[in-house]
């Protein structure tokens, strides 16, 4: 009895999964460094999945507000608070890396090969060219928002059409879940190869950097999710322990789409409107990735200091306003974050692009990222909801099982 209840638990089977790649690893790395294509393969369909889900989700959030000014005031609030979190998420990995320095003391790229610093909007223009030009994220979110933007003011003709969209959402959240079955063999494959390909024996001044990264994530997570779900009236911490499963699910895949099924889930029962739910999650998936934008400024200085130069306040300036512009092109997928930073650094022009190749070892070990984006995104569903007046305060009080102090305006219970 026992047994089958962990054999249906997807924790207990991923965590199993760990284990048995971390022994692979260790014990056959010759074998274990083979395992790469269970990972990529799961990573590739979560991947192709992200821009159909992402268009049905925004194009019935958008839809179910009825009232055109009631969206453009929750897409203002929504995309000031996602702005707010970028800058403050660039500035604290850019910050971070600084303070702790964790290229200084490892010269890897001789002085002769950095370049002149890049004049400031020719850089941010063709940085965002670049992003937009290899990504089909933007066009998709701004397709879906003006598809139900227009849909909503249809009235009671685009009602069939409307309810045919919330049904889209269900089955495209059934199938992703069924993708989801397939998270251990990912989590396994995932594991032995780092294991088996990187051992313990990693370069020290990546370690740092790694290091460098979590570090950053936390004191983002501690210093400014923390106030922003203090001024929401609940503790950050009892958020994170009920969405303990999904960060799990999103730690051992490396997946933050993974989550997305239990996060709405989850939200909704916890007293979030389910507009603003899919409104929020859809659209933060691309415009409010903390931990990208943390490890993208970070890894950035930290290259720099590789290349020997130490950072002026100008050339700061640039680096932070470029990563701004980039960030717009950011997605859950897989290898964004590296793409985005792949431009951010074009646009710097400081250092050669060849010098990226240094953190691709390291990749697989920043599951701070995701982490950060998941914990990022929950939190504005609950801080935008709260904002917006449509918390159901009762409801979130009984999922966190915490009394609720906030410096917004209070909620009526139950409405939605």
């Amino acid at each position: 009895m026992i047994l089958a209840k962990l054999y249906r638990n997807d924790t207990v089977l991923i965590l199993i999964a760990i284990a048995l790649g971390l022994t692979l690893g260790i014990l056959r790395p010759e074998l274990a460094v083979q395992m790469k294509p269970l990972s990529n393969a799961f990573l590739g369909v979560i991947g192709h999945a992200v821009p159909p889900v992402m268009f049905v989700l925004v194009a019935s959030a958008v839809a179910a507000f009825g009232e055109h000014g009631q969206k453009t005031r929750c897409a203002g609030r929504v995309m000031t608070y996602f702005l707010l979190m970028t800058a403050l998420s660039l500035i604290t990995g850019a910050g971070v890396g600084m303070l702790l320095t964790p290229g200084a003391d490892a010269l890897s790229l001789p002085v002769s090969t950095i370049r002149p610093m890049s004049d400031l909007p020719t850089a941010a223009l063709t940085s965002l060219a670049h992003v937009i030009g290899h990504t089909v994220i933007l066009p998709v979110l701004l397709a879906a928002f003006l598809f139900g933007l227009g849909l909503g003011c249809t009235g009671e003709t685009g009602a069939p059409l409307r309810r045919g969209l919330d049904s889209a959402v269900g089955w495209l959240l059934k199938a992703l879940r069924l993708v989801l079955k397939f998270a251990p063999l990912a989590a396994f494959g995932a594991m032995a190869y780092t294991v088996g390909r990187y051992g313990p024996a990693s370069a020290w001044p990546l370690l740092k950097f790694v290091g460098t990264v979590y570090f950053a994530c936390a004191l983002f997570i501690v210093m400014v999710l923390g106030v922003a779900a203090r001024l929401a009236g609940f503790g950050l911490f009892r958020l994170i322990a009920y969405i303990k499963a999904e960060l799990c699910l999103v730690a051992f895949t490396g997946a933050s789409v993974a989550a997305l099924p239990g996060l709405i889930e989850k939200l909704e029962r916890a007293g979030c409107a389910p507009r603003v739910v899919r409104l929020v999650l859809s659209t933060g998936y691309t415009f409010n990735l903390a931990g990208s934008n943390i490890y993208v400024t970070c890894a950035a200085v930290f290259l720099v200091q590789l290349a020997g130069v130490a950072l002026d306040g100008s050339q700061l300036l640039v680096l932070l306003s470029i990563a701004l512009l980039t960030s717009l092109g950011s997605t859950s997928a897989a290898g964004s974050a590296f793409l985005t930073l792949t431009a951010t650094m074009a646009g710097l022009n400081l250092v050669p692009l060849e010098a990226l190749g240094l953190l691709i070892g390291v990749e697989r070990l920043m599951k701070c990222r995701s982490l950060t984006n998941v914990i990022g995104n929950t939190l504005a569903c609950v801080v935008i909801s709260a904002w917006s007046g449509v918390l159901d305060r009762a409801a979130l009080r009984e999922a966190l099982g915490t009394r609720l102090q906030t410096a917004f305006p209070d909620t009526v219970a139950g409405k939605r």
